[in-house]
């Protein structure tokens, strides 16, 4: 057997009194698939860096083979001084490494090599960050969350892309069909320990629970064995001292184990806020067409949804999916083509725009609204510590500020804001986002119960496989087509995956967004005021230039204009014309906005 690549041996840290790892131990040999397993909290991330060297424990040792290449994929990547995203790419490789893979790499995930780090998008920033470690072709690769930002079709390629290489790999993951497809082992990261199988991701739930199970049962053994000796204490003392002291140290020893032991975390209790039952059809589309410019977003599309159905909406990173979206459920006006919603809908809605919430507010004043102890929940009041406990926070963490909850407890707030309004239809945008596998299951489990409707983008296949009873996908040229059941059954209906063409076309957008409309001195991520409140008055100002040039239509539409008025027949061509190119740079700047805020709902 080959000597491993890299090793931890009895790793020990500490944070705020309470013990992180508790001797940990991981071994990764040549060409191992490891995926790496845990709770939101668990210490993955902190035991990554770790075995990247950037992070020093309390105790045990990091061994790794000499000469052997690590590279580290970290959830937030620093781009430095670097002036370009070649620049920083490059700036990972070794001096005999093949400078050609940086600038290949690049281009196969969707960027030009050109593009300033400051501007980029959170999608766009993981898919450098991801050429930079895939650069080197390294011995192992230390992966953390390496599918978030990123769209079905860079997934696919990234999975692809790593099966076809030698490097050992530890990954962590939320997508269970990306762990299931590449790990060939798995290490589960549990109460500051790590137990591990020679099975992949695809046996980890089955084994997970059959060792708690067995857990739960020596617990049980261990409390009758508490009790049995109580009771030997209270009433079986024997005259051999010496015996019984032995007896009574055991019974101690048995109390300290009990005292120590480490339960298992608890699950979310997640539930959405159900209002009145909507009519039977929630939304009916017929020929719903919407374009900007020359770019047709959406083109002939009709579906009928109807209560009680789950649809999946999928496609790469600006395809249109939030186009789509806002058009079903009233938020656009299309071109052409009818919408009509249902009767007594009620929508509730979770996006992206994190940003919304202010970073400086506390846990319990985003629930609240800033506004007492209470928080609404279905139209009734409910206590902002209980609600925290549904969602899994604990009671101390009320005053935390939002600038300092991890990307899976920014997760579980957007939900709980999300699911304390009444609603009788969902519409979910990338709801699985940072979410551990256990919370993940609940929300399964949730969505299959609400009895109203679903609408959710998703990037996640096994999710979708699991929630939706339906799947729109584009086919390009503003085309878009639905499949009954979920992400598998698409496949099969298609007989062939999405294209990537929609993600190569990416360096047009990022061109834009470096634009005087976007200064780099803007927040990352961040929609400035003037660009959110451009997106929305633009559409209103475009229906209104599509009325003036009609109404001024109409005037030239009478064939003696030019020879009754010749004055107004001037005056009003250059007014249609002038119409004509403003509505041409709205349309534009709405199109250019739109998939600047998609491209942000990503990160």
């Amino acid at each position: 057997m080959a000597p491993p690549l890299i090793q931890l041996k009895d790793i020990r840290l500490t944070f705020g009194g309470t013990p992180l790892l508790s001797g940990v131990e991981l071994n990764v040999a040549p060409g191992e698939r490891v995926c790496l397993i845990g709770r939101n909290g668990s210490g993955k991330s902190t035991l990554l860096k770790i075995a990247a060297g950037l992070v020093e424990p309390d105790g045990g040792t990091r061994f790794v083979q000499p000469g052997a290449t690590v590279r580290y994929l970290p959830q937030e990547p620093d781009f430095g001084d670097h002036k370009t995203t070649l620049a920083y790419v490059e700036a990972g490789l070794a001096p005999g490494d093949d400078h050609h893979q940086a600038r290949y790499l690049l281009e196969q995930l969707g960027l030009t090599g050109e593009e300033t780090p400051v501007n980029l998008s959170g999608g766009e920033a993981r898919r450098a960050a991801l050429a930079r470690v895939l650069a080197p072709s390294p011995d192992i690769l230390l992966l953390d969350e390496p599918t978030n930002h990123l769209d079905l079709t860079t997934i696919e390629w990234l999975e692809k892309e790593l099966d076809s290489r030698r490097s050992a790999l530890v990954l962590i993951s939320h997508d269970r069909r990306f762990l299931t497809n590449l790990s060939r082992s798995t290490a589960w990261l549990d109460r500051g320990r790590i137990k591990q199988i020679d099975r992949g991701f695809a046996s980890f739930e089955s084994w997970r629970d059959e060792v708690l199970a067995e857990e739960e049962r020596d617990q049980h053994k261990l409390d009758r064995k508490i009790v049995d000796e109580e009771h030997w204490l209270r009433h079986g003392v024997s005259g051999r001292r010496k015996r019984n002291v032995k007896r009574l140290a055991n019974l101690h020893a048995l109390r300290d184990q009990r005292r120590n032991y480490r339960g298992t975390a608890g699950s979310a209790n997640l539930a959405a806020a159900e209002a009145e039952q909507s009519g039977k059809l929630v939304i009916e589309a017929k020929g719903v067409t919407k374009a900007y410019g020359e770019r047709p977003i959406v083109e002939n599309f009709s579906t009928r949804i109807q209560r009680g159905d789950r649809l999946g909406i999928i496609g790469p990173n600006g395809a249109g999916k939030t186009t789509l979206v806002n058009l079903l459920t009233g938020g656009t006006q299309p071109g052409s083509g009818t919408v009509r919603l249902g009767a007594n809908l009620e929508m509730a809605t979770l996006d992206q725009h994190r940003e919304s919430l202010d970073p400086k507010s506390t846990l319990a004043e985003a629930l609240t609204g800033g506004r007492g102890d209470h928080v609404m929940v279905g139209g009734k009041p409910k206590h902002v510590v209980g609600y925290m406990k549904d969602f899994l926070f604990a009671q101390e963490q009320r005053g935390t500020p939002l600038e300092v909850l991890s990307g899976g407890e920014r997760g579980r707030l957007m939900l709980a804001r999300a699911l304390a309004k009444p609603s009788n239809l969902l519409v979910l945008d990338e709801p699985t986002n940072d979410l551990d596998l256990e919370t993940l299951d609940v929300l399964e489990e949730m969505l299959g119960d609400y009895e109203g409707t679903v609408i959710l983008i998703s990037h996640d296949r096994d999710f979708l496989d699991r929630v939706v009873t339906s799947v729109i996908a584009p086919e390009g040229n503003g085309k878009w087509i639905e499949y009954a059941g979920g992400y598998s059954d698409m496949l099969a209906q298609r007989g062939a995956d999405l294209k990537r063409e929609t993600a190569k076309a990416q360096p047009v957008a990022e061109k834009k967004e470096e634009r005087p409309a976007a200064p780099a001195s803007a927040p990352k991520r961040r929609l400035s005021f003037n660009e959110k409140h451009a997106l929305e008055t633009l559409p209103k100002k475009i229906d209104t230039l599509h009325t003036d040039i009609a109404k001024l239509q109409r005037v030239l539409d009478d064939p003696n204009l030019y020879a009754k008025d010749r004055k107004k027949f001037d005056d009003t061509s250059t007014a249609i014309a002038k119409a004509h190119e403003e509505l041409s740079a709205a349309e534009e700047r709405w199109l250019e906005l739109e998939m600047l805020r998609e491209e942000i709902e990503q990160a």
